[in-house]
């Protein structure tokens, strides 16, 4: 027997201009420059591309990723024999496409960037009351603090002006890491002619502020990776309609199996939390002084116990190139995520489908090893606990197929031949 296909109002409503704001030309060719450029980092060795690159589907194509302390990108980038780091990156990279969407209002795995109108700078941020006024959305929040974390960008303590300033704790206001890295790029004849240009006020005078730098990254982004071209977006809008294996692919989606309960609206995502059973690897998220390996999510945000193991739902446009998948990569293959997705069947994790660079000495394993955590991880499960049937499975992996923009690998602007720093652009 088979699935009826969905009403209109079940599917989402098609994506428009009206969905994303205005851009400025200037401020979104200054953000490709700083995007790309590594004078961001600590050590002016790593740039947001370094871990965020097209060439990986705006992440860097491994589970977890090593930042401080490493060389080369995507899966060939090692530790740096001259400066390795603690550990990995705890959490995957994830994907940029369609965050300058206006309903993208939560950043990161966990949420811990929201927009909250109660707040002076209308952003909830671990900074809390300490955060910068100035910017101008939360993906422009979001964007800035990578650069604030030993392992992902600012270096090991001691190394540079940077890390320094960020483990005393000294992130905002005057003399902060913030000011710092805003004083490297104000000191840069080229970049301070393109902030001139893109900002009035700075070309009658004003200072260069680590919120412009913010703002021109989260404009760039917002040009670069919007995705709304895809052969899914062409069937909402009547002009050519999905059909075959992506069609019912689509009907199981919207139907049957239930995915758009969470993978809802426009761009497949709710914006919520939800505990899918995800296995944990990696070093997990913790402070330093904390010696566990688990990932809390949510929880550790919230303080709210019900949301032990909950991390945002993803949007899934451009799903098919953003592998690994999970808030740590734990899954390689699309297929086996699928299964194990609709299931919650932790306990059954094959180790093999994690991409992890060879790291000595991690302890990758500490959780899916503990019978307590996995007990833990799969009683959290939220999701429908289906078995999908090997005919599904192919169905749905051909409708996220159909997710895939046209524009989405080589980018609008792509990656700049040279930065005004002069140092190397990640290729």
């Amino acid at each position: 027997m088979g699935i009826a296909l969905p009403a209109a109002a079940e599917l989402p409503k098609p994506v428009t201009d009206s969905d994303y704001g205005t851009l400025d030309d200037a401020e979104v060719q200054l953000g490709q420059f700083l995007f790309y450029d590594r004078i961001l980092s600590g050590n002016r060795n790593i740039a947001c591309s370094t871990c965020h690159h097209p060439r990986f589907g705006t992440s860097d194509a491994v589970s977890l990723g090593i930042g401080e302390g490493g060389v080369g990108l995507g899966p060939d980038r090692r530790l740096d024999p001259e400066n390795p780091p603690e550990e990995r990156i705890p959490r995957n990279a994830t994907g940029l496409w369609n965050l300058g969407a206006s309903e993208f209002t939560v950043m990161f795995h966990d949420g811990r960037i929201e927009a909250d109108p109660s707040r002076a700078s209308g952003i909830r941020t671990p900074l809390e009351d300490d955060m910068t006024m100035g910017f101008d959305n939360v993906l422009a929040a979001q964007t800035m603090f990578p650069v604030l974390s030993q392992d992902e960008m600012a270096g090991h303590y001691g190394e540079n002006d940077v890390s320094k300033l960020a483990r005393q704790g000294r992130i905002t206001g005057e003399g902060g890491a913030w000011d710092a890295l805003a004083d490297r790029v104000a000191a840069i004849p080229q970049y301070r002619d393109l902030f001139e240009a893109a900002y009035p006020e700075i070309a009658a005078g004003r200072e260069i502020a680590f919120t412009d730098l913010s703002n021109a990254i989260a404009a760039f982004i917002s040009f670069e990776w919007r995705s709304d071209d895809s052969a899914f977006d062409a069937h909402l809008r009547g002009e050519v309609p999905l059909d075959g294996a992506a069609l019912r692919g689509m009907e199981l989606f919207y139907g049957e199996i239930g995915c758009a309960t969470c993978h809802s609206g426009k761009f497949q995502t709710d914006h919520a939390f939800h505990a899918m059973a995800v296995p944990q690897i990696g070093p997990g998220k913790k402070a330093r002084f904390e010696s566990h390996f688990r990932d809390e999510g949510r929880l550790r945000v919230s303080g709210r116990l019900e949301d032990a193991y909950r991390f945002r739902t993803p949007s899934l446009r451009n799903v098919t190139l953003t592998a690994p998948y999970g808030h740590d990569g734990a899954y390689r293959d699309l297929r086996a995520f699928l299964l194990e997705h609709a299931g919650g069947r932790v306990i059954e994790y094959d180790a093999s489908q994690a991409i992890l660079p060879e790291f000595p000495g991690a302890e990758d394993w500490e959780v899916t090893t503990d019978s307590a955590e996995t007990t833990a991880l799969s009683a959290a499960y939220e999701g429908p606990g289906i078995a999908l049937s090997e005919p599904a499975l192919d169905d749905l992996v051909t409708f996220l197929e159909s997710l895939t923009g046209k524009t989405a690998v080589p980018g609008r602007l792509g990656v700049p031949d040279s930065v005004p720093s002069g140092l190397p652009v990640d290729r």
